[in-house]
């Protein structure tokens, strides 16, 4: 070979490295879920106007997550680390997954608590004083472009647990992948901290989670919509269907509708939780000509998403107003009973709660202090 040949060849393969060191290092390492878009420092408060703010190293996430069909997708959220050290080891990690906010990009949790009208940080507020770093989804299509998946359990259950995973990425967040982890949730959040558990096993196996606490089950959706059709409820039936169009394409529900249906449904698709009430009392029968909840498609769609098919293999503690008016007890407690079958580790509590929100407040505190005693290491003895 000869001396001229050698430098050329040189000259290319410098010319080759300087490609991939150039390479930004999306396309360099290929993209994979939990990986961290971007991380923005951001200040939370617990009161409307900004007023006290929460005394954490707060960031705005983008992360990769996977959506209901298998698609690589990105989603928002928000870590909350106590600044304070934490004495026992690798500070644990919390996945709180938010109750039913809305369909529009402004009723996302980031955006709440950035402005201080998030009501779930009170419950949050707890764990980060034990000194618990906490991390928020914004589930997929809140707070990012695209519709919100609402009520697709199993994109909500990977948008969980991809936050996690995205958490230690975080630099400076000094959390580390030993970390214990627990998971919670009620309502649209008990539903994403079930599936979150269901899925672990198999998605995210590395995590070391210890127990998820989850109550006000919607874990059967289709006994749910059932149930709130005509109700003063039935804009979060509506909006669950927009959520599951927007994960499942096949379901086209616009083709479905007639011209009111698609009236209202295009009106509610940025509203927030408070604005759904303009559609109390209707029926889906009004929305459509054909009988939505029975076509194959969306029964199919909505049996995939049913909770309790899975086993978790970790503690889980559930719990559910006895008055619950949006997911009746029945659902709640059919769950106990699938996961109880299955030899699962499961606590059940039933609140005197007289309605919904009243046991999110009632079941909160002591779902709370459950999971922190499985983050500290604790048996967990259940009562099936």
């Amino acid at each position: 070979m000869t001396s001229r040949v050698r430098v050329s060849m040189s000259m290319v393969l410098l010319s080759i490295m300087s490609l991939i060191t150039a390479l930004p290092s999306s396309a360099a390492h290929a993209a994979t879920p939990g990986d961290v878009v971007s991380a923005q420092p951001t200040t939370v408060y617990l009161l409307p106007g900004r007023l006290l703010e929460v005394p954490v190293n707060a960031w705005h996430v983008l992360y990769n997550s996977t959506s209901a069909t298998g698609r690589l997708n990105t989603v928002s959220g928000t870590l909350l680390v106590p600044r304070a050290g934490y004495p026992l080891g690798a500070r644990p990690i919390i996945g709180y997954a938010v109750g039913t906010h809305g369909l529009g990009d402004q009723c996302a949790p980031s955006v709440a608590m950035s402005q201080g009208t998030e009501a779930e940080l009170a419950l949050v507020s707890l764990f980060l004083l034990k000194g618990f770093a906490v991390v928020m989804t914004d589930y997929e299509g809140l707070g990012t472009p695209g519709t919100h998946t609402y009520m697709a359990g199993i994109s909500q259950g990977r948008a969980v647990l991809d936050s996690i995973r995205a958490a230690t990425r975080v630099s400076g967040s000094g959390l580390s992948t030993r970390a214990p982890v627990g998971v919670m949730g009620y309502s649209q959040g008990g539903a994403s901290a079930g599936w979150a558990a269901q899925l672990q096993p198999s998605y995210a196996p590395e995590l070391r989670l210890r127990g998820v606490a989850a109550g006000g089950v919607p874990a059967d959706l289709y006994a749910v919509a059932t149930h709130l059709d005509g109700s003063p409820d039935f804009g979060l039936g509506a909006a669950a269907g927009v959520g599951f169009d927007a994960a499942y394409p096949e379901l086209d529900l616009e083709a479905d509708l007639n011209d009111r249906g698609r009236a209202l449904l295009a009106d509610a698709a940025d509203d927030c939780v408070g604005d759904l009430g303009k559609l109390a009392g209707l029926r889906f029968s009004d929305l459509s000509p054909i009988d939505l909840l029975n076509q194959p498609k969306w029964r199919a769609r909505l049996a995939e998403n049913r909770l309790g098919a899975t086993a978790p293999r970790v503690p889980m503690f559930l719990y559910h107003a006895r008055g619950d008016q949006i997911i009746p007890l029945t659902v709640g407690a059919t769950l106990r009973s699938e996961y109880c079958r299955a030899g699962v580790n499961a606590r059940w509590v039933a609140l005197p709660a007289p309605d919904h929100v009243t046991g999110a407040i009632e079941g909160g505190p002591p779902a709370i202090e459950w999971l922190t005693l499985r983050i500290l290491g604790l048996p967990a003895f259940g009562n099936c």
